[in-house]
């Protein structure tokens, strides 16, 4: 039996059939090679310490290898940059801060990317706050201490961040603004260089990752003075936060994944999935508290994407607030 099919359905169900066919071309073999995956920051950083306990069950999970490659300075954007012009054929991953994504446009005069339009959200690993750290040959034990000592010395204090337009940065300018101290800015390129510097007592106060410096602080070779955040750390529940100490700030940071603008939607849902079922596991999330990290909330990429973008205006609207500078 002949049956008419109207022209304009028949030429539509062709062109279905061979974005179909593209698609599966596209994913139908993915992965079949080592895939890269970029962290934004240096080997043992708080960033690293994440990602690579989440790169060992995902190249389970994938039936590949994932190779993990440094790539630390100016505040994640170098790390960004490479992904944001890999080619968009799922190789290529980013592992960053949020400070990276919703600082970097604001404070950078000329961005050699666009965040928003180059970087393609995955998916969000963890929630927490940064630690603000000193050497005990301070006497600082709090917030409050501190202040009191920066408004008695003007100038004399200075303080360190993981870089210029860094979490870190933009949160103790707010600091300054808020009590009126004159404290300068000490950038450098990592969480772990700040440390170091903290241990050998070369700089007084510092703004640091959360997870870095946790065995310091049990050892007491270091003292947290509090945590911005939402809540207190897991690891370190004996550390209040700066709201409790009466400088109010509840933004939580995340560490997210990307891939560079135009990798196909099947494959950036699949990584999804795959690091949403490795963070719902109890071992990760035990993992995670080890390491300072709150409980890792688990969103489709859709919902990271609105996250990502609820989180940029938020951070961006707090720097010009304070009218940031960069050093």
């Amino acid at each position: 039996m002949f049956v008419r099919i109207p022209l304009r359905r028949a030429m539509m169900g062709a062109v279905l059939a061979m974005l179909a066919g593209a698609a599966g071309a596209q994913t139908g073999d993915w992965p079949n090679r080592p895939i890269r995956l970029v962290v934004a920051g240096p080997a043992g950083a708080g960033m690293d310490i994440y990602a690579r306990l989440l790169a060992a069950p995902l190249q389970a999970a994938l039936k590949t290898s994932i190779v993990v490659d440094n790539k630390a300075g100016a505040n994640s954007l170098i790390g960004n940059d490479a992904v944001a012009k890999a080619a968009p054929d799922g190789y290529t991953l980013l592992f960053t801060p949020s400070s990276a994504v919703a600082i970097n446009p604001i404070v950078v005069a000329k961005m050699p990317y666009d965040t928003l339009k180059d970087l393609l959200p995955v998916a969000q690993i963890g929630a927490g706050g940064i630690l603000l750290m000193t050497n005990p040959a301070s006497g600082f034990k709090s917030l409050q201490d501190m202040v009191r000592y920066a408004k008695a010395n003007p100038g004399k204090l200075t303080y360190g961040s993981w870089g210029n337009g860094s979490t870190g940065h933009l949160v103790m300018e707010g600091i300054k603004v808020h009590y009126g101290l004159d404290m300068q800015h000490v950038p450098y390129k990592g969480t772990a260089a700040v440390v170091n510097d903290l241990l050998g007592d070369n700089i007084k106060v510092a703004f640091t990752d959360i997870a870095s410096p946790v065995p310091h602080i049990r050892s007491g070779k270091l003292v947290a003075m509090g945590a911005t955040g939402s809540g207190r750390g897991p690891a370190l529940p004996e550390v209040p936060t700066l709201t409790e100490q009466g400088y109010k700030f509840d933004a939580d940071g995340w560490y997210g994944m990307f891939a560079p603008a135009g990798t196909p939607m099947p494959i950036v849902r699949r990584i999804n999935e795959e690091i949403n079922k490795i963070l719902a596991t109890d071992e990760m999330r035990q993992k995670f508290a080890s390491q300072n990290m709150l409980a890792p909330p688990i969103k489709t990429a859709d919902q990271f994407a609105n996250t990502v973008r609820s989180d940029v205006e938020m951070w961006q609207s707090l720097a010009k607030a304070i009218k940031l500078k960069i050093d």
